[in-house]
Protein backbone atom coordinates (compact mmCIF):
# COMPACT_ATOMS: atom_id res chain seq x y z
CA UNK A 1 0.00 0.00 0.00
CA UNK A 2 1.57 3.82 -1.22
CA UNK A 3 1.87 6.23 1.59
CA UNK A 4 -1.11 8.44 0.24
CA UNK A 5 -3.09 5.10 0.15
CA UNK A 6 -2.48 4.20 3.76
CA UNK A 7 -2.99 7.98 5.04
CA UNK A 8 -5.99 7.77 3.73
CA UNK A 9 -6.78 4.59 5.68
CA UNK A 10 -5.76 6.15 8.66
CA UNK A 11 -8.15 8.51 7.87
CA UNK A 12 -10.65 6.37 7.39
CA UNK A 13 -9.78 4.69 10.78
CA UNK A 14 -9.77 8.05 12.40
CA UNK A 15 -13.60 8.60 10.84
CA UNK A 16 -14.76 5.06 12.21
CA UNK A 17 -13.69 5.91 15.92
CA UNK A 18 -14.73 9.43 16.03
CA UNK A 19 -18.53 8.31 14.27
CA UNK A 20 -18.51 5.45 16.57
CA UNK A 21 -18.12 8.15 19.62
CA UNK A 22 -20.37 10.45 17.97
CA UNK A 23 -23.18 7.51 17.78
CA UNK A 24 -22.49 6.75 21.47
CA UNK A 25 -22.89 10.14 21.90
CA UNK A 26 -26.43 10.54 20.72
CA UNK A 27 -27.52 6.82 21.94
CA UNK A 28 -27.85 8.88 25.37
CA UNK A 29 -30.16 11.15 23.75
CA UNK A 30 -32.33 8.16 21.84
CA UNK A 31 -32.43 5.99 24.67
CA UNK A 32 -34.70 9.06 26.12
CA UNK A 33 -36.83 10.35 23.42
CA UNK A 34 -37.57 6.77 22.59
CA UNK A 35 -38.44 5.92 26.36
CA UNK A 36 -40.47 9.28 26.20
CA UNK A 37 -42.15 7.94 23.44
CA UNK A 38 -42.81 4.50 24.86
CA UNK A 39 -44.21 5.49 28.20
CA UNK A 40 -46.08 8.76 27.22
CA UNK A 41 -44.62 11.14 28.40
CA UNK A 42 -41.76 14.80 27.79
CA UNK A 43 -38.75 13.77 26.69
CA UNK A 44 -35.51 15.95 27.12
CA UNK A 45 -36.61 19.40 26.16
CA UNK A 46 -33.90 21.84 27.98
CA UNK A 47 -30.84 21.56 26.65
CA UNK A 48 -31.00 23.07 22.97
CA UNK A 49 -33.53 23.02 20.37
CA UNK A 50 -35.86 18.95 21.27
CA UNK A 51 -33.06 18.84 23.93
CA UNK A 52 -30.12 18.10 21.10
CA UNK A 53 -27.53 19.53 23.07
CA UNK A 54 -28.70 17.21 26.32
CA UNK A 55 -25.51 14.91 25.30
CA UNK A 56 -23.07 17.39 25.81
CA UNK A 57 -24.58 19.13 29.34
CA UNK A 58 -24.38 14.96 30.16
CA UNK A 59 -20.72 15.12 29.12
CA UNK A 60 -20.05 18.53 31.10
CA UNK A 61 -21.34 16.82 34.36
CA UNK A 62 -19.58 13.87 34.10
CA UNK A 63 -16.14 16.01 33.52
CA UNK A 64 -16.64 18.52 36.16
CA UNK A 65 -18.05 16.06 38.78
CA UNK A 66 -15.84 15.10 41.98
CA UNK A 67 -13.36 11.81 41.52
CA UNK A 68 -14.10 9.56 43.90
CA UNK A 69 -12.26 6.55 44.93
CA UNK A 70 -13.75 4.04 47.27
CA UNK A 71 -11.50 3.45 50.75
CA UNK A 72 -9.72 0.09 50.47
CA UNK A 73 -9.30 0.08 46.43
CA UNK A 74 -6.98 -0.61 43.89
CA UNK A 75 -6.41 2.55 42.55
CA UNK A 76 -4.56 1.69 39.72
CA UNK A 77 -6.97 -0.85 38.28
CA UNK A 78 -10.06 1.27 39.36
CA UNK A 79 -8.95 3.64 36.75
CA UNK A 80 -7.79 1.21 34.37
CA UNK A 81 -11.49 -1.21 34.62
CA UNK A 82 -13.29 1.51 32.49
CA UNK A 83 -10.59 2.38 30.35
CA UNK A 84 -10.11 -1.28 28.88
CA UNK A 85 -13.59 -1.03 28.46
CA UNK A 86 -13.64 1.79 26.80
CA UNK A 87 -11.04 0.90 24.18
CA UNK A 88 -12.07 -2.57 23.82
CA UNK A 89 -15.44 -1.28 22.37
CA UNK A 90 -13.98 1.25 19.78
CA UNK A 91 -11.24 -1.54 18.70
CA UNK A 92 -14.23 -3.66 17.91
CA UNK A 93 -15.30 -1.18 15.09
CA UNK A 94 -12.62 -1.41 13.12
CA UNK A 95 -13.04 -4.24 10.87
CA UNK A 96 -16.78 -3.01 10.21
CA UNK A 97 -17.27 -2.58 6.47
CA UNK A 98 -18.96 0.64 6.08
CA UNK A 99 -18.90 1.07 2.52
CA UNK A 100 -17.83 -0.39 -0.47
CA UNK A 101 -15.43 2.03 -2.06
CA UNK A 102 -14.75 5.27 -3.45
CA UNK A 103 -12.42 5.54 -6.42
CA UNK A 104 -10.99 9.70 -7.27
CA UNK A 105 -8.43 9.02 -10.38
CA UNK A 106 -6.30 6.27 -9.14
CA UNK A 107 -6.82 6.68 -5.33
CA UNK A 108 -9.16 3.96 -4.24
CA UNK A 109 -10.50 4.37 -0.41
CA UNK A 110 -12.21 1.53 1.17
CA UNK A 111 -14.63 2.42 3.36
CA UNK A 112 -13.47 0.23 6.06
CA UNK A 113 -10.74 0.98 9.00
CA UNK A 114 -8.84 -2.69 8.71
CA UNK A 115 -9.73 -5.13 6.34
CA UNK A 116 -8.49 -8.75 7.56
CA UNK A 117 -9.23 -11.94 6.50
CA UNK A 118 -10.07 -13.19 10.01
CA UNK A 119 -12.51 -10.04 10.77
CA UNK A 120 -15.18 -11.59 12.66
CA UNK A 121 -12.31 -13.54 14.68
CA UNK A 122 -11.07 -10.51 15.45
CA UNK A 123 -14.51 -8.42 16.56
CA UNK A 124 -15.43 -11.51 18.92
CA UNK A 125 -11.93 -11.94 20.63
CA UNK A 126 -11.66 -8.09 21.29
CA UNK A 127 -15.30 -8.50 22.47
CA UNK A 128 -14.21 -10.87 24.90
CA UNK A 129 -11.45 -8.95 26.22
CA UNK A 130 -13.94 -6.11 26.82
CA UNK A 131 -15.33 -8.68 30.00
CA UNK A 132 -11.56 -7.95 31.53
CA UNK A 133 -13.08 -4.02 32.27
CA UNK A 134 -16.04 -4.89 34.16
CA UNK A 135 -14.66 -7.48 35.56
CA UNK A 136 -11.61 -5.32 37.16
CA UNK A 137 -13.55 -2.57 37.87
CA UNK A 138 -15.63 -4.64 39.87
CA UNK A 139 -13.13 -6.62 41.49
CA UNK A 140 -11.11 -3.13 42.59
CA UNK A 141 -13.58 -1.29 43.98
CA UNK A 142 -13.67 -3.10 47.15
CA UNK A 143 -17.04 -3.59 47.27
CA UNK A 144 -19.32 -6.63 47.27
CA UNK A 145 -22.09 -5.54 45.40
CA UNK A 146 -19.15 -4.83 42.70
CA UNK A 147 -18.08 -7.67 42.34
CA UNK A 148 -21.26 -9.74 42.46
CA UNK A 149 -22.00 -7.73 39.43
CA UNK A 150 -18.23 -8.38 37.64
CA UNK A 151 -18.84 -11.88 38.13
CA UNK A 152 -22.40 -12.22 36.65
CA UNK A 153 -20.72 -10.39 33.55
CA UNK A 154 -18.36 -12.43 33.18
CA UNK A 155 -20.36 -15.71 33.73
CA UNK A 156 -23.25 -14.24 31.12
CA UNK A 157 -20.66 -13.27 28.62
CA UNK A 158 -19.27 -16.61 28.68
CA UNK A 159 -22.72 -18.33 28.41
CA UNK A 160 -23.64 -16.14 25.62
CA UNK A 161 -20.30 -15.67 23.23
CA UNK A 162 -20.74 -19.94 23.09
CA UNK A 163 -24.44 -19.43 21.06
CA UNK A 164 -23.29 -16.59 19.38
CA UNK A 165 -20.50 -18.42 17.76
CA UNK A 166 -22.21 -21.53 16.90
CA UNK A 167 -24.82 -19.08 15.58
CA UNK A 168 -21.79 -17.64 13.27
CA UNK A 169 -20.65 -21.25 12.40
CA UNK A 170 -23.47 -22.05 10.19
CA UNK A 171 -22.88 -18.30 8.61
CA UNK A 172 -19.26 -19.17 7.85
CA UNK A 173 -20.23 -22.79 6.51
CA UNK A 174 -22.24 -20.94 3.99
CA UNK A 175 -19.31 -18.32 2.93
CA UNK A 176 -16.39 -19.79 3.45
CA UNK A 177 -14.55 -16.95 5.12
CA UNK A 178 -14.18 -15.29 8.47
CA UNK A 179 -13.70 -11.95 6.20
CA UNK A 180 -16.67 -8.93 6.67
CA UNK A 181 -15.87 -7.48 3.39
CA UNK A 182 -16.20 -10.78 1.42
CA UNK A 183 -19.35 -12.39 3.27
CA UNK A 184 -20.92 -8.45 2.69
CA UNK A 185 -20.26 -8.81 -1.20
CA UNK A 186 -21.04 -13.00 -0.83
CA UNK A 187 -24.67 -11.10 -0.40
CA UNK A 188 -24.97 -8.66 -3.29
CA UNK A 189 -25.94 -11.25 -5.85
CA UNK A 190 -27.87 -8.82 -8.24
CA UNK A 191 -28.49 -6.87 -5.22
CA UNK A 192 -31.61 -8.43 -4.24
CA UNK A 193 -32.48 -9.10 -0.71
CA UNK A 194 -33.48 -12.67 -1.22
CA UNK A 195 -29.71 -13.50 -1.46
CA UNK A 196 -28.94 -11.62 2.18
CA UNK A 197 -28.07 -14.39 4.54
CA UNK A 198 -31.56 -13.60 6.90
CA UNK A 199 -33.30 -15.65 4.03
CA UNK A 200 -31.16 -18.54 4.41
CA UNK A 201 -30.34 -18.37 8.72
CA UNK A 202 -33.37 -17.00 10.18
CA UNK A 203 -32.81 -19.46 13.26
CA UNK A 204 -29.17 -18.87 13.44
CA UNK A 205 -30.35 -15.05 13.20
CA UNK A 206 -32.71 -15.44 16.15
CA UNK A 207 -30.27 -16.74 18.16
CA UNK A 208 -27.66 -13.93 17.34
CA UNK A 209 -29.65 -10.95 18.40
CA UNK A 210 -30.91 -12.69 21.41
CA UNK A 211 -26.70 -13.47 22.28
CA UNK A 212 -26.61 -9.78 21.25
CA UNK A 213 -28.63 -8.63 24.01
CA UNK A 214 -26.79 -10.43 26.54
CA UNK A 215 -23.07 -9.52 25.35
CA UNK A 216 -24.30 -5.70 25.57
CA UNK A 217 -25.56 -6.54 29.04
CA UNK A 218 -29.07 -4.83 27.45
CA UNK A 219 -32.34 -5.40 29.57
CA UNK A 220 -33.97 -8.16 29.49
CA UNK A 221 -29.93 -9.36 30.39
CA UNK A 222 -28.81 -6.58 31.98
CA UNK A 223 -28.34 -8.71 35.31
CA UNK A 224 -24.79 -7.51 36.17
CA UNK A 225 -26.25 -4.12 36.97
CA UNK A 226 -29.16 -5.36 38.37
CA UNK A 227 -30.29 -2.17 40.87
CA UNK A 228 -32.96 -4.12 43.17
CA UNK A 229 -30.19 -6.70 43.67
CA UNK A 230 -26.77 -4.77 43.29
CA UNK A 231 -27.52 -1.41 43.61
CA UNK A 232 -25.83 -0.46 41.01
CA UNK A 233 -23.90 -3.60 39.55
CA UNK A 234 -19.91 -3.40 38.58
CA UNK A 235 -19.92 0.21 38.62
CA UNK A 236 -21.60 1.04 41.51
CA UNK A 237 -18.30 2.96 43.02
CA UNK A 238 -18.08 4.91 39.90
CA UNK A 239 -18.85 8.77 39.56
CA UNK A 240 -17.43 11.48 37.26
CA UNK A 241 -16.30 10.62 33.63
CA UNK A 242 -14.97 6.52 34.61
CA UNK A 243 -18.76 6.02 35.23
CA UNK A 244 -19.04 7.85 31.63
CA UNK A 245 -16.41 5.39 30.01
CA UNK A 246 -18.52 2.49 30.81
CA UNK A 247 -21.99 4.09 29.94
CA UNK A 248 -19.93 4.86 26.74
CA UNK A 249 -19.08 1.28 26.35
CA UNK A 250 -21.82 -0.06 26.65
CA UNK A 251 -23.45 2.16 24.09
CA UNK A 252 -20.74 1.86 21.76
CA UNK A 253 -21.01 -2.42 21.80
CA UNK A 254 -24.32 -1.72 21.10
CA UNK A 255 -23.74 -0.24 17.98
CA UNK A 256 -20.78 -2.77 16.44
CA UNK A 257 -23.33 -5.69 17.50
CA UNK A 258 -25.68 -3.90 15.19
CA UNK A 259 -23.06 -2.90 12.45
CA UNK A 260 -22.01 -6.76 12.78
CA UNK A 261 -25.78 -8.25 12.80
CA UNK A 262 -26.68 -5.79 9.23
CA UNK A 263 -23.49 -7.37 7.70
CA UNK A 264 -24.01 -10.85 8.63
CA UNK A 265 -27.41 -11.06 7.82
CA UNK A 266 -28.66 -7.77 5.82
CA UNK A 267 -26.62 -7.95 3.22
CA UNK A 268 -24.18 -4.80 4.93
CA UNK A 269 -23.79 -2.04 2.52
CA UNK A 270 -25.74 -4.05 0.08
CA UNK A 271 -29.34 -2.40 -1.37
CA UNK A 272 -31.76 -3.86 -3.62
CA UNK A 273 -31.61 -3.12 -6.87
CA UNK A 274 -28.30 -1.34 -6.62
CA UNK A 275 -26.67 -2.33 -10.12
CA UNK A 276 -29.51 -1.79 -11.98
CA UNK A 277 -29.73 1.64 -10.24
CA UNK A 278 -26.04 2.08 -11.17
CA UNK A 279 -26.67 0.85 -15.11
CA UNK A 280 -29.47 3.51 -15.16
CA UNK A 281 -27.09 6.42 -14.10
CA UNK A 282 -24.66 5.31 -16.60
CA UNK A 283 -26.93 5.42 -19.66
CA UNK A 284 -29.99 7.35 -18.38
CA UNK A 285 -27.97 10.32 -16.93
CA UNK A 286 -24.48 10.00 -18.75
CA UNK A 287 -22.56 9.27 -15.63
CA UNK A 288 -19.43 7.76 -15.59
CA UNK A 289 -18.98 4.40 -14.22
CA UNK A 290 -16.77 5.51 -11.72
CA UNK A 291 -18.77 8.30 -10.61
CA UNK A 292 -22.11 6.26 -10.57
CA UNK A 293 -20.06 3.52 -8.70
CA UNK A 294 -19.45 6.17 -6.09
CA UNK A 295 -22.93 7.19 -5.48
CA UNK A 296 -24.14 3.96 -5.27
CA UNK A 297 -21.41 3.33 -2.15
CA UNK A 298 -22.58 6.45 -0.48
CA UNK A 299 -26.11 5.47 -0.97
CA UNK A 300 -24.79 1.67 0.63
CA UNK A 301 -23.48 3.33 3.14
CA UNK A 302 -25.99 5.56 4.22
CA UNK A 303 -28.59 2.10 3.97
CA UNK A 304 -26.09 0.11 6.38
CA UNK A 305 -26.61 2.91 8.67
CA UNK A 306 -30.04 2.89 8.59
CA UNK A 307 -30.13 -1.18 9.41
CA UNK A 308 -27.97 0.20 12.60
CA UNK A 309 -29.87 2.62 13.48
CA UNK A 310 -32.66 0.02 12.81
CA UNK A 311 -31.30 -2.52 15.33
CA UNK A 312 -30.44 0.47 17.98
CA UNK A 313 -33.93 1.71 18.14
CA UNK A 314 -35.48 -2.36 18.53
CA UNK A 315 -32.50 -2.14 21.24
CA UNK A 316 -33.98 0.30 22.84
CA UNK A 317 -37.78 -0.96 22.33
CA UNK A 318 -37.42 -4.02 24.45
CA UNK A 319 -35.20 -2.33 27.04
CA UNK A 320 -38.28 0.08 27.96
CA UNK A 321 -40.77 -3.16 26.59
CA UNK A 322 -40.17 -6.39 28.61
CA UNK A 323 -38.62 -6.98 32.03
CA UNK A 324 -35.47 -8.43 33.49
CA UNK A 325 -34.84 -12.23 33.80
CA UNK A 326 -34.03 -13.35 36.94
CA UNK A 327 -30.28 -14.96 36.94
CA UNK A 328 -31.42 -18.41 37.00
CA UNK A 329 -33.58 -18.09 33.63
CA UNK A 330 -30.67 -15.99 32.10
CA UNK A 331 -28.25 -18.82 32.45
CA UNK A 332 -30.81 -22.14 31.64
CA UNK A 333 -31.86 -19.43 28.40
CA UNK A 334 -28.79 -19.55 26.89
CA UNK A 335 -27.23 -23.28 28.16
CA UNK A 336 -30.42 -25.81 27.94
CA UNK A 337 -32.23 -23.30 25.04
CA UNK A 338 -29.94 -21.30 22.83
CA UNK A 339 -26.69 -23.56 22.31
CA UNK A 340 -29.21 -26.86 21.50
CA UNK A 341 -30.68 -24.65 18.84
CA UNK A 342 -27.53 -23.59 17.66
CA UNK A 343 -26.53 -26.51 17.37
CA UNK A 344 -28.92 -28.06 15.12
CA UNK A 345 -28.97 -25.01 13.56
CA UNK A 346 -25.32 -26.10 12.56
CA UNK A 347 -26.80 -29.71 11.76
CA UNK A 348 -29.84 -28.56 9.48
CA UNK A 349 -27.71 -25.83 7.40
CA UNK A 350 -24.82 -28.76 6.97
CA UNK A 351 -27.95 -30.84 5.79
CA UNK A 352 -29.18 -28.19 3.34
CA UNK A 353 -25.30 -27.32 1.82
CA UNK A 354 -24.86 -30.83 1.26
CA UNK A 355 -27.86 -31.47 -0.62
CA UNK A 356 -27.55 -28.21 -2.73
CA UNK A 357 -30.65 -26.38 -0.89
CA UNK A 358 -28.25 -23.86 -0.58
CA UNK A 359 -25.07 -22.62 -0.92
Amino acid sequence: MTLPALGWQGLVVLATFGISLLIATYCTYAERVIAAFLQDRVGPDRAGPFGLLQPLADAVKLFTKEEFFPAGANRALFVFGPCLAMVTALMSSAVIPFGNFLQFGDTIIHLQGIEINVGMLYVFGIVSLGVYGIMIGGWASNNKFSLLGAIRAASQNISYELAMGLALIAVLMMSGTLSLREITLQQSVAGEWHFWNIAKQPLGFVIFIVCAFAETNRTPFDLPECETELIGGYHTEYSSMKMGLYLFAEYINVFVASAVMSVLYFGGFNFPFQYELRDWFVSSRGLELVTAQNIITILGLVGLFAKIFGFIFFFMWVRWTLPRFRYDQLMRLGWTILIPLAIFNILLTGGLITFGVIK
